[in-house]
């Protein structure tokens, strides 16, 4: 039985990702016109960015220009390097690493910038030295509405960037860590079993993200009303939508495609096929986001109204902003 259905599977089904040239040596009419489209789709994406990079150095004081530069890039690369992953599909485990490494900047950077948007780390201090931070929210703990709120200080401060940081960094290494075992044989996204160690760290780096999720979510719940004048909720709309679509919607089709929900199709297997389709979506999804984030990004905003008591609390404020001194030296 089983080798009558091995007969009837295509021999390129179970076969690994095809090399570019034997993709456009075989594609017709439609496929180069798709091809074309989408390649043209994530260059504009590229160039629009760069362009739009000139303005926000010449606009945007520093530092929140870097990280503006930082947030508006998590589009444009993921385009870029969808791209080279559908030309190019046997170097698919580059280009998502590259792609969520940077991402995985983006989401600390995101925190950064809710920061320097409410005037950097002493005015934010400032602003809420006498304030409570909600910390119930997701994707941690946003089924738990008892957990007390904590006051905001420097300690509170740095806890949160902390949390954001570990992503960045780890994640990264971790990146590294997967091409080096992948060049080996020793990581396969498609073998569940114990041993691989795909199946170790694929499930640690969930845990990190979503502990580098929480406090920028703290953080938006937070200030989203403070900061509604420089358009703050879009802003965080559109990071939230990246981190959907390319992480969620990627690992949902790579699901459908390790179930053989998505069939073979020559010369594509039926994991490069879904890997095929997760990439060209992408090409059209970033293309759409970068559009919208230049919209909301390539302009210069009002600096925020000042607090009505600030100036009144100035000499309270400097004095219960003074943090000990084992605190400054962490």
């Amino acid at each position: 039985m089983e080798e009558a259905l091995n007969s009837t599977i295509h021999p390129t089904c179970l076969q690994e990702p095809p090399l570019a040239i034997d993709i456009i040596k075989q594609l017709d009419v439609f496929g180069v016109a798709l091809y074309s489209m989408l390649t043209l789709m994530s260059t504009m994406s590229l160039l629009l960015y760069l362009e739009e990079c000139v303005f926000i150095y010449r606009k945007v004081p520093s530092p929140k220009k870097t990280t503006i530069m930082w947030v508006n890039g998590a589009a444009p690369v993921i385009a870029t390097m969808a791209c080279f992953g559908m030309w190019i599909p046997r170097a698919t485990m580059f280009s998502d690493m590259t792609s969520n490494s940077y991402f995985a900047v983006v989401v600390y950077k995101v925190l950064i910038l809710l920061i320097e948007e409410s005037g950097g780390n002493e005015t934010f201090l400032k602003r809420n030295y006498k304030k409570t931070f909600k910390i119930s929210t997701g994707p941690c703990c946003c089924c738990c509405p008892c957990l007390p709120r904590i006051p905001v200080t420097r300690r509170m401060l740095f806890l949160l960037k902390l949390g954001a940081l570990q992503y960045a960094i780890l994640k990264t290494l971790l990146s590294i860590l997967s091409i080096i075992l992948w060049t080996n044989g020793n990581f396969d996204t498609s073998d569940l079993e114990i041993t691989n160690t795909a199946s170790w760290i694929n499930p640690f780096i969930g845990v990190l993200t979503i502990i580098s999720l929480w406090p920028v979510a703290i953080m938006f719940m937070n200030t989203c009303n403070t900061l509604r004048s420089v358009r703050i909720i879009p802003k965080y709309a559109m990071y939230q939508l990246v981190l959907v679509l390319s992480q969620l919607q990627t690992a949902i089709i790579n699901v459908l495609a390790l179930d053989g929900t998505i069939a073979c199709s020559p010369p594509f297997s039926s994991r490069a096929r879904g890997t095929m389709l997760s990439q060209q979506l992408m090409i059209v999804e970033m293309f759409i986001i970068t559009l919208v984030t230049r919209a909301l990004y390539r302009r210069t905003y009002d600096p925020l109204p000042s607090d009505p008591h600030e100036t009144d609390n100035d000499q309270n404020t400097n004095i219960s902003l003074q943090a000990p001194q084992w605190e400054h030296a962490a």
